[in-house]
């Protein structure tokens, strides 16, 4: 069974497969280390089933390619849950195969033996578990077709709506090929011929544009949100349709796209709130989850805007329940020409006009602030060679770089994506080596200490496993910084902030590296980190960053003041920022 299942993977065009060794997985781990020797697909082996499922999240999140993850039976299937939760509320797809005791073994108190039937709950877009395999007729086709169903639902056909998909395969004892087989079996375990596969599927990156059908409106004073979308490709869509409008677009640090519209300091202009009610859009126009920002979510909640979004799934972001008209993805490709132009043009100016006030103040401001986790993280993004691939970790860092960068300094196609599903801080050391992976080129992750720390099983690599070029940036502010911003920060709250909240570690990050053999770098200065940036290493690579977390709060309201600043006297546009 193994055996069949794993060619009908490859016959359906699955490049990665994450394996964690176990012995009731045995025959899943044979068949795909005899694919691997043949070139058929690529294996990583990884000790930690947990590393295992966001290295596959992680290989599976740009390539958009479901990546199988094999565990054997018990703890090692939970332990795959934080990945597939993140999987499901990112719509990435991915493949749980989770090897189990056979019926007769269950319930019995047989060692390693749990109930894995639906252990991910509601949260697969698919769960089925194979009969346990016997010498007979009628199989072949049944695996084949499993197989070829589960590929279907992962990348999400034909409801748009990637994601995980759970296949639970009970194996009775030989667990190990049988040396004395004499081969025969009473039917042929052959496939469709030429390699086609037993289910013919659409590819999973294929867009089918709608040529008929209303589109988006075209209202001038529109504000364009991006977020974290599934598919980093699809800012691009969404970037060239404001484009067209002529619209003001605010985008979080992820995507691959053409940056030049993307208001710089991301969210920083809604934090001015005075030029901001002078200038409120009429609409706004919202893709992908919005989830760095309060200021986002207070403009959201203004009854004098109507709240569009635009969704590639049958899922969409609405928190505050504010949302008036859901548009289906392929509503871009007809509403080009609608929309085209279509943009007060003063009322555009002069978000274009606070956008460059923003960049002559605020640039400078925050590359002043080094060592800051903003410099820091900005630094990184605006010296990332073209052509690479960017994780950005969660908590402080993503919301530093949303706040320090400026999107029109970032070099073209480079793509920057998010574990932003569930917005945890584990797995993401993992995910960036799978990103990396696939992205076979040099590749960056920006993260925290806490988040480093939590995922430091990511960073093993036995000898002859697949080495991706990766440069993990991580900003050292001995804890958690980002509950410094936050409520908890207050001087009110101070006497029990560091043991609950602060958590310092006081972690040597070198040490860690050279437990597990790989380089490290400690920048000195903002020169130092763009040297190693613009040049990367081959392999994998750690860079710490030092940072005080006790500036972090001021930092920001400082910031904010700065920007209020800016844009105050923004209120008379020079010609050459209408647009002709």
């Amino acid at each position: 069974m193994a055996t069949v299942l794993v060619d009908e993977l490859v016959r359906l065009g699955i490049t990665d497969v994450v394996l964690a060794p176990g012995s009731r997985s045995a025959p899943l781990a044979y068949a795909v280390a005899r694919a691997d020797a043949a070139k058929k697909l690529r294996l990583h082996v990884r000790i930690d089933e947990r590393s295992a499922g966001f290295l596959a999240l992680g290989l599976a999140k740009i390539s958009r390619n479901p990546v199988p993850v094999i565990t054997t039976s018990g703890t090692a299937v939970a332990n795959l849950h934080p990945a597939v939760l993140e999987a499901h509320h990112a719509q990435v797809p991915m493949i749980v195969m989770s090897a189990d005791r056979p019926a007769e073994l269950r319930d019995t108190g047989a060692n390693q033996t749990t109930d894995q039937v639906k252990i991910f709950g509601q949260t697969t877009r698919w769960f089925h578990e194979f009969a346990t395999p016997a010498e007979r007729e009628g199989q072949n086709t049944v695996w084949r077709s499993v197989i070829g169903r589960a590929v279907a639902h992962a990348v999400g056909v034909p409801t748009g709506d990637a994601g995980p998909v759970h296949l639970n395969l009970p194996f009775r004892e030989p667990l190990t090929p049988e040396t004395s087989d004499d081969g025969t079996w009473p039917e042929s375990l052959e496939g469709r011929d030429r390699g086609r596969p037993w289910l013919q599927l659409r590819a999973p990156a294929s867009r089918v544009a709608v040529a008929d059908g209303p589109g988006i409106a075209p209202v001038p004073r529109t504000l364009v949100l991006m977020g974290d979308l599934p598919d980093p490709r699809m800012s691009a869509e969404i970037a060239e349709l404001a484009d067209a409008a002529g619209w003001p677009v605010i985008a979080e640090p992820f995507g691959d796209y053409h940056r030049g519209r993307a208001m710089p300091h991301g969210s920083l202009i809604l934090a001015c709130h005075d030029w901001l009610d002078e200038h409120l859009p009429e609409r706004v126009l919202v893709a992908g989850r919005m989830t760095l920002s309060r200021d986002v979510a207070l403009l959201l909640r203004n009854p004098e805007v109507t709240v569009e979004i635009i969704t590639g799934s049958n899922a969409w972001a609405d928190p505050s329940h504010v949302v008036q008209r859901v548009h289906e993805w392929a509503t871009i490709a007809r509403s080009h020409e609608l929309v085209s132009a279509c943009a007060d043009r003063r009322w555009a100016s002069a978000w274009r006009m606070a956008g460059h006030r923003l960049t002559q103040v605020v640039g400078p401001l925050v590359a002043e602030s080094w060592p800051s986790g903003m410099s820091a993280t900005s630094t990184v993004v605006q010296h990332l060679p073209a052509d690479s691939a960017l994780l950005v970790g969660s908590s402080n860092t993503a919301r530093d770089l949303d706040l320090g960068r400026n999107p029109q300094q970032i070099a073209r196609k480079v793509s920057a994506v998010g574990n932003r599903g569930l917005s945890g801080i584990d797995g993401l050391v993992s995910t960036a080596m799978g990103i990396a992976l696939a992205h076979g080129r040099p590749s960056f992750a920006l993260m925290g200490d806490l988040t480093f720390l939590h995922d430091s099983n990511g960073l093993l690599l036995g000898p002859g496993e697949p080495r991706p070029d990766l440069t993990i940036v991580v900003i050292n502010d001995n804890g958690g910084g980002i509950f410094g911003t936050l409520e908890q920060g207050r001087p009110e709250f101070a006497e029990h902030f560091e043991r609950v909240f602060g958590t310092p570690t006081g972690a040597d990050l070198e040490m860690v590296c050279q437990a597990h053999g790989v380089e490290y770098t400690r920048a000195t200065s903002r020169e130092h980190l763009i040297d190693l940036v613009s040049n990367p290493r081959p392999d994998v690579q750690v860079v710490e960053v030092t940072v005080d977390r006790s500036g972090e709060r001021l930092g920001r309201r400082n910031l904010v003041a700065a920007a209020v600043e800016a844009v105050a006297g923004a209120e008379e546009m020079p010609t050459r920022f209408e647009r002709r």
